[in-house]
């Protein structure tokens, strides 16, 4: 709870120091355009989490959305695939990506870092190779199904909506709370990344937990794929989900997630989301901020989240050797 009020705090800070210097953050459209871009990486950092929780790592996030969202209007708009069809289509290769990257990492013992890395590179070079590097979209189409991602709820007696995609977080963060906090594979995946070989030797098959969590992770990163060219229209597979991957590792480890494994709070995943698109926001809108800076910041909070992460570990183990000597001298 302290890690949460923390990074509502810090949230807070920022929105209140950027209206400051800027006039433009509180308008309407910005404050509707902010809340649709935190849920989309919301849903990201989310699936991160999963998998930072249980003491991995997935790099290949930000490919996947490319693979998803150049996938999904190619199939409808160049090969007249339906609808249904083209959903289970991409649904299906999330939950592949997902089962392939824990199957090499709990059968072939490779490390997460190494497979998620060449994920990286063979889902966005797999994508240019099909669609021959040209920009998928749209072209005007599928408007009802757009709606996912761009329609809006209207608040009654004002000109505000909240995006579907807001609606949306809100249900995969409550699925998520639930799965891991009051069901026993979430209090194993947390055990998991405690102490693995300790889990193991309790009875726990952790190879199963780990592919449910890059499972779960690759069904996330597909979601967000789809929610994201849903909103943009179009995707171009040279740059499409470029280095999302890291705004999502990023929200995850500042939202209190724990690189050794074994922490995380989904409510602070979801407002550490949310901070990193203030943040993207803020260079944007005040003048004097270079534009240009953008992944220094994404470079710093990981940076800073990892030191605040080791300083609180020392400073509990401190306390705990205190305690310990206090009771063998009493």
């Amino acid at each position: 709870m302290k890690k949460i009020l923390g990074i509502l705090g810090l949230l807070v800070f920022i929105c209140v120091m950027t209206a400051l210097m800027s006039d433009r953050f509180l308008t309407l459209y910005n404050i509707e355009n902010l809340l649709r871009r935190s849920a989309l990486f919301g849903i990201l950092s989310i699936g991160a989490a999963f998998v930072i929780i249980t003491a991995g790592i997935d790099l290949s996030i930000g490919s996947v959305v490319c693979l998803i969202g150049c996938l999904l209007p190619w199939m409808l708009v160049e090969q007249g695939i339906s609808v249904p069809v083209a959903l289970g289509v991409v649904v299906g290769i999330s939950l592949l990506i997902g089962v392939t990257h824990g199957l090499l990492i709990t059968k072939l013992k490779l490390q997460p870092f190494v497979v998620t890395l060449c994920g990286l590179l063979f889902y966005r070079g797999f994508t240019r190779g099909l669609v021959a590097d040209q920009t998928q979209g749209f072209r005007g189409e599928y408007k009802m199904l757009r709606e996912l991602s761009q329609g809006q709820i209207p608040l009654p007696g004002t000109e505000f909506g909240i995006p579907m995609p807001c609606l949306i977080l809100v249900i995969v963060a409550a699925l998520a709370i639930v799965f891991l906090n009051y069901t026993v594979y979430g209090r194993y995946m947390l055990a998991l990344g405690r102490n693995e070989t300790a889990t193991r030797f309790s009875g726990i098959n952790t190879d199963r937990i780990t592919i449910l969590a890059y499972v779960i992770c690759g069904a996330l990163s597909g979601l967000g794929g789809l929610l994201f060219v849903l909103d943009v229209g179009s995707a171009q597979p040279v740059d499409f989900g470029n280095f999302y991957e890291l705004y999502a590792i990023a929200g995850a480890v500042l939202g209190g997630c724990s690189l050794r494994g074994g922490e995380g709070t989904i409510i602070g995943v979801v407002i550490g989301a949310a901070v990193m698109q203030v943040l993207k926001n803020t260079i944007t809108l005040v003048d004097w901020i270079p534009t240009n800076i953008e992944y220094a910041v994404i470079g710093a909070v990981i940076l800073g989240g990892v030191i605040a992460d080791e300083a609180v570990k020392r400073y509990a183990s401190r306390r705990r050797l205190a305690q310990q000597a206090s009771n063998r001298n009493a």
